[in-house]
């Protein structure tokens, strides 16, 4: 069994985060002890990945929340599921697309400063180098 700050700590989500997420009911199955502290077992652990996972592609909690209802109502909501999960799936897909344009960018811009390191140039795309020369004039 895991507290929330072990859970915090394994996830590498916050506390808070965690707290937020169960007070949501994104874990229904959680236990407290006699104390009234959360314990998570290897099975809640498996709901903190999906909520963590949809919530890093940008599912809304009102989504996330109908998600973990279906799972509970059992095996005649798969096809429903399915859906949010290929709907989810597809809406990664986008992001790490326009993350690889946002990648190549670095990667040129990576380039081009290097360039202007190695070979002691002046940055003439800096509007800033243009202002100072039109100052100076």
């Amino acid at each position: 069994m895991y507290t929330i700050k072990e859970v915090a700590d394994k996830m590498d989500i916050s506390e808070h985060t965690l707290r937020f997420w169960a007070k949501s009911g994104f874990f229904p199955f959680v236990k407290r002890n006699e104390n009234n502290i959360r314990q998570f077992s290897e099975n809640d652990l498996e709901w903190v990945k999906i909520v963590k996972c949809l919530r890093s592609v940008g599912t809304e909690n009102k989504a996330i929340k109908r998600y973990i209802d279906l799972c509970i109502i059992g095996d005649s909501t798969i096809k429903e599921r399915y859906g949010i999960i290929q709907d989810t799936k597809k809406k990664a897909l986008e992001q790490m697309e326009e993350l690889k344009q946002q990648l190549a960018l670095l990667d040129y811009k990576e380039n081009f400063y290097q360039n202007l390191i190695e070979n002691n140039l002046k940055d003439t795309w800096n509007p800033m180098n243009n202002i100072t020369e039109e100052l100076a004039v």
